[in-house]
């Protein structure tokens, strides 16, 4: 990113045997101060720490004890950047790109976006602040330079890109890239592209991105994760759970599955997945949560405050 001029954050990588650097480094940026483990962690490996000296216990906690396992054998300590996030995809070839439907998740836990990060407890797409003015900066400032990055670093590769940016007064940052469509977000993003992805992934993969015109369906998509109580921590399995009919609702099936009895289960944290389409955030948000409601099993917990980030800002 510093090598294409690709707005970002400040940072620095440490670690265990430079640990004391990762201190003194801590000491240089105003808090809240943001530690990331250099490596898979399920989601959940970027803590946002408001005290320096708790910041520096988690340092030594991901690099020395191995909080995260061999994922947090390197941890980048970064400066914090103050806006509101949102998740960009493109797909591309290595040479040109094709812009998908942008989308804004929510990783905390807690209500109001407390607790610890998850894999992602609900999205929404589009989101309203994305307007072609900011879009048009994406483009200009990210994207583009992110594609000749690929190619002037002879990176062959085609597929997704997935862009988390912080739009800071109207500016967008990149806080991180990924290989992939992102979760929770592919559930708002993809029920919103009435194309043929199948043909879509075709052309791109022919090198025929510029024939692709996407017909994407203008409506609010918003997306809420029902998840174990207990999640992202220590959480029960094996209940039963029951989902009514819904034609205007798409259920996405994350951590369930049939038990030796022929019933429904959960099976994991973040177990089911539920998108509905309004013609706002509110109302999108407001169908979405009837059809949480309507889904059963013991220990059941979701955000309730999705989108209202949106609703009073935007």
């Amino acid at each position: 990113m510093l090598k294409y001029g690709i707005p970002t954050a400040g940072y620095s990588s440490f670690t265990k045997d430079s640990l004391d650097d990762g201190y003194a480094f801590i000491d240089t940026l105003p808090s809240p101060y943001v530690l990331k483990a250099d490596g898979l962690a399920a989601g959940k490996g970027v803590l946002i720490i408001e005290d320096k000296e708790e910041a520096k216990r988690q340092l030594k906690e991901m690099l020395v004890e191995e909080k995260f396992g061999t994922s947090s054998d390197t941890v980048v300590i970064e400066e914090y950047l103050k806006g509101i996030e949102l998740s960009v995809f493109i797909l591309t070839d290595g040479k040109e790109y094709l812009i998908l439907p942008e989308a804004k998740d929510y990783k905390r836990i807690g209500e109001h976006d407390t607790g610890p990060n998850t894999g992602g407890m609900g999205s929404v797409s589009p989101v309203p602040f994305a307007d072609a003015a900011f879009m048009k900066k994406v483009e200009d400032r990210i994207i583009k330079p992110t594609v000749k990055g690929l190619a002037e670093e002879h990176i062959d590769y085609t597929g997704f890109i997935f862009i988390g940016l912080m739009n800071c007064n109207g500016d967008p940052y990149v806080i991180e890239y990924n290989c992939r469509m992102g979760d929770p977000e592919t559930e708002s993003v993809f029920p919103r592209i009435n194309s043929d992805i199948l043909d879509v992934f075709n052309k791109v993969c022919d090198g025929k991105i510029a024939s692709i015109a996407l017909d994407i369906n203008p409506a609010t998509a918003a997306t809420v994760m029902l998840v174990s109580e207990g999640y992202p921590g220590k959480y029960d399995k094996g209940m039963a759970i029951s989902i009514k009919a819904d034609k205007n609702a798409i259920i996405y099936h994350a951590g369930t599955k049939i038990n030796d009895d022929a019933v429904l289960v959960a099976n994991g944290g973040r177990v089911i997945a539920a998108t509905a389409f309004g013609d706002s955030v509110s109302d999108a948000f407001n169908n979405a949560y009837k059809v949480a409601g309507s889904i059963i099993f013991d220990k059941k917990y979701y955000r309730r405050d999705l989108g209202q980030d949106l609703t009073k800002k935007c």
